[in-house]
């Protein structure tokens, strides 16, 4: 006969998850302390939603890191449109699209990397640099060609698209805010795609989530994002078709294929998309 859970059991489970659990009662409602947690990560959370990215800030750390950055911006003129209208925040501004061209090689290039404010703007300042700062060299190493950064405002995880063509760029990374939870609200999520057109669907692209600390370590992230871009390139194809892609690629050059992460979602439904 299996015996009740005691508290200890309990209690272990708390130590395992930020999720709301074991938090006692009070009479018929929480304890002072729970509930004074569940407004300060709402109030987190909304902020992290209406705040703006400095941009110039992440420019001057972007800089320091002797990277080169391009400001965009999308179809959304506020923050306020932003959150109302998510069409609008997957559309660049025209004054961003002949920006973009103007920086276009003859040749185009490898890799597009776009960092979007999305629905959390703590993410983004909080991780996105240490994040590219651990991936640049290691697209380096692949010898792939790239632009300089693409800081865009207001901007969802579409916004790749037009991006990635404006620069002929044959793959986007989209680094963007996630949106917020009560148990995190500074979750990044980079968007892998290959082909990047506007009208692409989302099982086009492969998601690497939840990087932030207590989450996936950005140099974590960077090594899986690595892994998809290189067998991205061999196979030129991304989303719910690259396992395939991947396992009909000769033994040779299937050797280094990508790695068996938890973290890895493809053709996800992004929430940046909804």
């Amino acid at each position: 006969m299996l015996k009740p859970a005691t508290r200890n059991t309990a209690l272990s489970l708390k130590d395992l998850t930020d999720a709301r659990v074991s938090l006692g009662r009070h009479g018929a409602g929480l304890p002072t302390r729970a509930q004074l947690a569940f407004l300060l990560d709402h109030a987190r959370a909304r902020e992290a939603v209406w705040t703006s990215v400095d941009q110039r800030s992440l420019t001057d750390r972007l800089n320091r890191l002797g990277l080169s950055v391009v400001n965009v911006d999308s179809a959304a003129r506020d923050r306020s449109i932003y959150v109302r209208r998510p069409d609008l925040g997957r559309q660049l501004s025209a004054e961003s699209t002949a920006r973009l061209k103007q920086k276009r090689t003859a040749e185009g290039c490898d890799v597009a990397i776009i960092v979007a404010d999305g629905l959390s703007s703590s993410a983004v300042e909080i991780n996105a640099v240490p994040l590219i700062e651990a991936l640049v060299p290691r697209l380096t190493a692949l010898e792939l060609s790239s632009p300089p950064i693409v800081l865009a405002n207001q901007a969802r995880v579409a916004i790749g698209d037009p991006v990635g063509k404006a620069l002929g760029a044959k793959l986007t990374i989209v680094l963007v805010g996630e949106r917020p939870g009560l148990s995190a609200a500074d979750s990044l999520g980079a968007y892998i795609t290959y082909g990047p057109a506007p009208g692409n669907p989302d099982s086009n692209r492969n998601c690497v989530s939840n990087i932030r600390d207590g989450g996936l370590p950005p140099h974590e992230a960077a090594g899986i994002i690595t892994a998809l871009t290189r067998d991205m390139m061999s196979t030129r194809v991304s989303g719910v078709g690259l396992k395939a892609a991947i396992a009909a690629l000769p033994e040779s050059e299937n050797g280094a294929a990508l790695p068996k992460e938890p973290m890895i979602i493809a053709g996800t439904q992004s929430n940046q998309q909804k």
